[in-house]
């Protein structure tokens, strides 16, 4: 028999010790935080990527020694200081170039090691897209693995209790619920212990104790980064070259910017501005004067801004963004070709692309041929509207287009992506755009042959294209209007798209009028080879011939 004087203080006389129970925040809320955070931290440290470093493939792997190492096998390593917090750093182990993109000739080999060349000064040209798209990467792999790992301590901890059951987990936890403040202590210590030891590394292997960086980096996103092994030499050496040819190419479109920046101030303090003041009535004195009446929001003209057969010239990206901001772009049209080979690893051409629309302005892009469905994907996942062969509507604008059915690859050739032809896909595009009850307004497609059928038909009053590398129209053709752009890049056959132009890019501005639903009037730009530009004046689009469709007049 229990004598009272045995019962602990607080403990009803006569209550079975067995019964005795932790406390809810003892027995649930520090379980659930040490989880939680076992969970987070193993996420975080384990993270890995695969992606791609300039033309190779590369694995980015998340690591706890504050710095960021390029590991590039028997070269050596470059090592840089990590911004990121916790002392946390990342591993990158460089890999081959992809063979789709070395499988070529003996005579197509130059013009491959012309692109790697590209690939690289194209990496350093805009490598915020790169760290962008590894951040994103490395967020998603740490998040899926931490939801991986807290759903498996669960699993243990409702498990063990399924087994234990109440009457055992009762029992279990008798003898140490007069010590719950000691275990709450505890468990926060093993919290900080497995925080502080994962993320933190001896002070001798800390970064911010290395030797002074190589002096080629100086200037560049890279500036302070340390090469060890053989891969110093070879930095050291020749790096001056490839870094001057980055300089020159980010000296050029600095300039080319700044030129078209006061080319398009120019312009505009140009531009004659119609009277908006209506003509006095016969009542009306001459001297009277009339306040225009505004016109609505919803009847404001739409400014697009088309681009096309980008190739990878990631230095026209500032352009195209302030070509979009002071135009006042609503939407950023891209009319495809906006990566050279088709390859993940251009994944950051077509980040950098994305990225430079203004916040809020959507790209709807329209692939072409030296595109494909790695890099749409990749487009896609960066922001861009890539369409698919169905009627989109971006800011009011029925938009309708598809992937070029033809691919372009270096040392390839070009060869069909299926089974269906350009004719197959101008008759199918066609087809959509008749049968649309609510209309097309604007064909956006990479050949400019593919909307013949679409055109001769009546079915889209404007077709926008690109693929030829010159600029074509705005004409007429069948009972619409084409316009083909030139090349944004300043593309010629046979010539690398990096590095300062090798011909003149353009960019064209268009306005599209939601009333009529018809664009009236566009302007271009060009960007030259010694890095001037210029700006035109507004041109008025020509008119598409009124058809008689099922639904409709058009």
């Amino acid at each position: 028999m229990t004598n009272a004087s045995d019962v602990p203080a607080g403990e009803p006389a006569g209550q079975n010790p067995a019964r005795r129970r932790l406390p809810f925040w003892l027995r649930i809320l520090v379980p659930a935080g040490l989880a939680l955070v076992v969970s987070l931290v193993v996420g975080v440290t384990t993270a890995t990527a695969d992606l791609s470093l300039g033309p190779h493939e590369a694995r980015y792997d998340v690591t706890t020694d504050g710095g960021i190492t390029v590991d590039v096998g028997p070269l050596g390593t470059l090592v840089m200081s990590s911004p990121l917090p916790l002392t946390l750093g990342v591993r990158v182990t460089v890999q081959e170039i992809p063979a789709s993109v070395t499988s070529v000739d003996a005579s197509s080999t130059l013009q491959s090691l012309s692109g790697d060349l590209q690939g690289y000064l194209q990496f350093f040209s805009g490598p915020q897209a790169t760290i962008h798209d590894v951040t994103r990467a490395l967020v998603a792999s740490a998040a899926r693995r931490s939801l991986t790992v807290l759903a498996a301590l669960l699993g243990l901890w409702f498990g063990g209790r399924l087994i234990l059951g109440a009457r055992r987990r009762g029992e279990l936890a008798a003898p140490l619920a007069p010590h719950a403040r000691q275990l709450a202590a505890a468990s926060l210590v093993v919290v900080l212990g497995l925080t502080v030891l994962t993320s933190s590394v001896g002070e001798r292997d800390r970064v911010a104790t290395m030797s002074v960086g190589s002096p080629v980096f100086d200037g560049t996103p890279l500036e302070g980064a340390r090469v060890t092994g053989r891969l110093a030499g070879v930095i050291n050496t020749y790096g001056t070259y490839v870094l001057d040819a980055y300089r020159t190419n980010e000296a050029f479109y600095a300039a080319a910017d700044d030129a078209f920046t006061a080319a398009w101030k120019d312009r505009q303090s140009r531009i004659d501005v119609p009277s908006v003041v209506p003509a006095p009535t016969p009542t009306e004195s001459p001297s009277a004067t009339v306040a225009a009446e505004p016109v609505p929001d919803d009847k404001q003209p739409i400014v697009l801004l088309l681009v096309s057969d980008l190739h990878c010239n990631v230095g026209m990206a500032p352009v195209i963004r302030s070509a979009a901001q002071l135009s006042g772009a609503k939407v950023i049209l891209d009319g495809g070709d906006t990566t050279i080979d088709g390859t993940v690893v251009e994944q950051y051409c077509v980040t950098t692309f994305a990225e430079a629309a203004p916040a809020g302005v959507p790209i709807v892009t329209s692939p072409g041929n030296h595109d494909s469905k790695e890099t749409s994907d990749l487009y896609r996942n960066a922001g861009a509207t890539v369409l698919s062969g169905k009627v989109v509507t971006v800011e009011g604008i029925r938009i309708l287009g598809d992937s070029d059915p033809n691919a372009t690859r270096i040392g390839a050739g070009t060869t069909l992506v299926g089974k269906e032809t350009s004719l197959e896909e101008a008759s199918r595009l066609a087809d959509v755009a008749c049968d649309d009850t609510d209309g097309v307004d604007l064909l956006l497609i990479h050949n400019p042959r593919v909307g013949d059928e679409a055109l001769d038909r009546g079915c889209v009053p404007t077709q926008l294209s690109g693929h030829l590398h010159t600029r074509v129209g705005p004409m007429r053709i069948g009972s619409g209007v084409r316009y083909v752009s030139s090349s944004t890049a300043g593309a010629l056959l046979g010539e690398p798209t990096v590095g300062p132009l090798h011909n003149t890019a353009e960019l064209t501005v268009l306005r599209f009028d939601p009333v009529s639903r018809l664009i009236l009037d566009y302007q271009l730009i060009q960007v030259r080879t010694d890095a001037s530009a210029s700006v035109g004046p507004r041109i008025p689009w020509p008119r598409p011939v009124p058809v008689s469709l099922p639904n409709g007049i058009r």
